[in-house]
């Protein structure tokens, strides 16, 4: 346990790197994010500026000052395909495209983020209610509107769950197949199930391991990465303040850096995030760390979370306050610009 002197001494460096504002510095890892929450808020369809709302032009042009080169951008898929198999909602499809070209503009490189849980409104993908053909046919139309844009990631969909990885796999592989009849060569990001936890990614479960059965993705343009979620706290699940396993969570990480070594892939942080406690500040400042110096096998990362509807004692929150940055951001830029040499960019076909 870290004494009460050290937390002390770590949290004044900490607030003194937040005033300082240190940019990120280029290349040391290859994105370096956060997610922008606001469009996947509110139950249904809901209306928008009530129930949800994309990122506003001073919280974009704040992240874009700061050297974030990248946003992950959670949105409805319900919101945007109000019936499955059919097209887009004009109104949604404009919203999201205004929010990516805003971002895009700013020179971030987006992640199209379906915040689903595999699930369509009540439904699970896979089931006869949501077949694998209505997930293939909803990234099939998104990829249409954004496969000129190799700045436009596609994140499958936010952490599956009660989903077997073999029948999650098949689900994946029926949106790839579809994503690529479109002449899309995007990144694409495929998630495994059970929150697609890094400390779990090889742990064995009913249907089989991420880590196993996920080797199946099948790809025709052979350009995605494997994106793995992992918080700090007593359950990883990122809701306490706490952080009490955060060496756990560096361990998980370095065991998927291992896994993705092995097994010669590529893999993203698209979760993690902690509280302004010390030990949380530490161990975000090691994770990032991490991905910076093995940049042949990661893509990056993305914290979570800011976003204009944050509430303002939400602990992971790292929106800014009127007082200026939060203390997270401190350790982000720590980790994200270490002292020792990093590694080059895995290269994107």
């Amino acid at each position: 346990m870290r004494s009460s002197t050290g937390a002390k001494a770590l949290f004044r460096l900490v607030a003194t790197m937040a005033a300082i504002a240190i940019p990120l510095e280029a290349g040391a890892a290859c994105l370096k994010g956060i997610n922008l929450a606001g469009a996947e808020f509110g139950e249904g369809r809901g209306t928008y500026g009530k129930d949800y709302t994309y990122p506003s032009a001073e919280t974009i042009a704040y992240f874009a000052g700061k050297g974030f080169n990248a946003v992950r951008l959670p949105f409805k898929w319900e919101r945007l395909q109000p019936r499955l198999g059919r097209g887009f909602d004009k109104a949604e499809r404009t919203r999201l495209s205004d929010a990516v070209k805003a971002l895009r503009k700013a020179g971030m490189t987006v992640i199209l983020d379906p915040h689903n849980y595999a699930y369509y409104g009540k439904d699970r993908i896979g089931s006869d209610a949501v077949p694998d053909g209505a997930f293939a046919d909803f990234w099939q139309r998104l990829a249409e509107d954004y496969k000129d844009d190799q700045g436009v990631q596609f994140g499958l969909m936010n952490e599956p769950y009660d989903v077997t990885a073999t029948q999650w796999l098949a689900s994946a592989n029926a949106a790839i197949a579809a994503i690529r009849k479109t002449g899309a060569t995007n990144l694409v990001l495929v998630p495994g199930t059970i929150w697609t936890g890094a400390h779990s990614w090889e742990e064995e479960r009913d249907g089989g391991a991420n880590g196993t059965v996920m080797l199946a993705v099948e790809d025709p343009a052979n350009n995605h990465a494997y994106e793995v979620h992992q918080y700090l706290d007593a359950d990883f699940s990122g809701k306490a303040k706490t952080c009490e396993r955060a060496d756990d969570a560096v361990k998980a990480l370095e065991r998927f850096t291992d896994w993705l070594k092995r097994n010669g892939k590529r893999g993203f942080l698209g979760e993690f995030g902690a509280s302004a406690d010390p030990a949380c500040l530490d161990g975000l400042a090691r994770m990032t760390a991490l991905v910076g110096r093995e940049t042949g096998v990661w893509t990056g990362w993305t914290y979570w979370a800011a976003g204009d509807w944050w509430p303002a004692d939400e602990p992971l929150n790292i929106q800014p306050t009127a007082e200026g940055d939060r203390p997270q951001m401190a350790a982000l830029v720590a980790g994200a610009n270490p002292s020792e040499a990093a590694g080059s960019c895995p290269a994107l076909p």
